[in-house]
């Protein structure tokens, strides 16, 4: 059995519009379909009900009670109604997550810009503190040469008053020797 030629040529057809369409470039701008949601809030359970308000995306609301196709709730502001079941969600919206996003995204950029000049202040204060202790460590050096030197040093005077002593004692002795006349027996040893 042969196919029916005529759906062949239309299938060609297609097939050869669709590859038209998909190599022609795009002329047309971009855009994106909002995601702002108003919901009537109404006084009953059915569309029969008046309008007693609206809450939309990203409203926050409190679940009172529910019925087949309605949910009863109440919002922020205090105010009971019904809405259509379906309209509400466990989790929040994607907005209301990018917003708290951007807030922590924001909040975050704010606490490393902090976070950079804190870091450029300790760099300072770490440099002006090492430059205090290596001032600091050659004056220690410093101190502990001139310390060394007043030890060594400081011996000298102690043997000039030595030497002056002896120095004193001989010559009195030679004085005092020459002075007398009587010959004294001298001491050997």
């Amino acid at each position: 059995m042969q196919p029916d030629r005529g759906w062949i040529r239309l299938l060609a057809g297609a097939f050869s519009l669709c590859l038209i369409f998909e190599s022609a470039p795009a002329a047309a701008e971009q855009a994106w379909v909002g995601d702002e949601l108003r919901v009537n809030v109404r006084s009953g359970a059915s569309n029969r009900y008046r309008v007693i308000g609206a809450i939309g995306t990203g409203d926050k609301v409190t679940i009172l009670s529910r019925l087949e196709g309605w949910t009863q709730v109440r919002t922020d502001k205090g105010k009971e109604g019904w809405i259509p079941a379906g309209y509400l969600h466990a989790e929040p919206p994607a907005r209301v997550i990018l917003a708290e996003r951007d807030r922590k995204i924001a909040e975050l950029e704010r606490r490393v810009e902090e976070s950079a000049v804190s870091e450029s202040r300790i760099r300072l204060e770490h440099d002006e503190i090492a430059s205090r202790d290596g001032e600091q460590q050659s004056e220690i050096s410093r101190l502990t040469r001139e310390n060394l030197e007043l030890r060594v040093g400081a011996r000298w005077p102690e043997w000039l008053t030595g030497a002056g002593i002896v120095l004193v004692g001989m010559i009195l002795g030679s004085i005092v020797a020459r002075g007398s006349n009587r010959r004294q027996p001298r001491i050997k040893l």
